[in-house]
């Protein structure tokens, strides 16, 4: 049966309108970061800019050295770079790690209450973030853990456990047993079981599971704010201290900007087809 014109712009208008309220705030921040100190208080404001300059990337990455209140932008940004890096990646091979374990023995394993303990780590995604925070940096500090990788790995582990281990036990319940069964008739343990038969076939689940940590990690705010206020600051809490009590530098804020969404873009351009087969992986048994 054709479908009707009517119907067909309705459906090309609503994916325009769609893409530009997503890629929208994307171009703009690309757009700017290319356009030089002067034209941003031009007005009428341009969609495209009217002149091209790279000085703002080149003050990021240390080409034309430039200062901000004493302190050389590139050796901030830098650091701000790694550090980003390494507590989202961190956290996401911690996350997935512990994960898998708890999804195969919640899955496979027979133990009281195992349902109902289930059920309360799954619950903590209701738990608001701020709700925590006082009694988590008083742990943290007693700990002496502030400010440094582990103490920001752990508490991105906390936040995002609870939906990779949900969604790794429906990966797990909808593997066929019966190589399970067939591998413990052959001798093999439980943990031979796990790294050499399950986890291989569960390989979307875990892709899924590493890209929804990662993404959430790296585009976190309030937790490194609190936790990570100088050696291990990451990006989200570097750029906004481009706008100083006078001016805001705005090429350099959509400068760092732009490069801060070249990861998660990739990871989601390059993985999105086992994003979406590990988050399937468990809704048809």
């Amino acid at each position: 049966m054709k479908t009707s014109l009517h119907y067909r712009v309705m459906i090309w208008t609503g994916i325009a309108v769609l893409l530009v309220w997503s890629l929208g705030p994307i171009y703009w921040t690309v757009a700017s970061s290319v356009t030089p100190t002067d034209d941003f208080s031009v007005r009428p404001i341009h969609f495209f800019p009217q002149h091209f300059t790279f000085d703002h990337y080149s003050r990021l990455l240390g080409i034309n050295v430039d200062r901000i209140g004493g302190v050389e932008v590139w050796r901030q940004f830098r650091l701000a770079l790694l550090n980003s890096v390494i507590t989202s990646a961190a956290a996401t091979l911690l996350c997935v790690a512990v994960s898998a374990l708890g999804a195969y023995a919640f899955t496979r394993m027979r133990f009281p209450g195992r349902n109902v303990l289930f059920g309360l780590v799954v619950a903590t995604l209701a738990v608001p973030a701020y709700a925590v925070l006082i009694p988590l940096y008083q742990i943290m500090i007693k700990m002496h853990l502030v400010d440094t990788y582990v103490g920001v790995a752990l508490i991105y582990v906390s936040a995002y456990l609870p939906l990779s281990l949900w969604l790794l036990r429906s990966v797990f319940e909808a593997l066929p047993l019966a190589l399970e069964e067939a591998a413990q008739l052959d001798g093999a343990g439980r943990l031979y079981i796990l790294f050499k038969i399950v986890l291989p076939l569960a390989g979307p689940g875990l892709t899924a599971a590493a890209i929804l940590t990662f993404l959430g990690a790296w585009g976190q705010y309030l937790v490194p704010l609190i936790f990570s206020p100088q050696a291990t600051k990451p990006l989200t809490v570097l750029i906004p201290e481009f706008v100083t009590k006078n001016f805001i530098d705005y090429g350099l804020i959509t400068a760092s900007g732009s490069i801060a969404i070249v990861i998660p873009a990739l990871v989601v351009i390059f993985l999105n087809r086992y994003l979406v087969s590990g988050l399937l992986a468990g809704s048809v048994k």
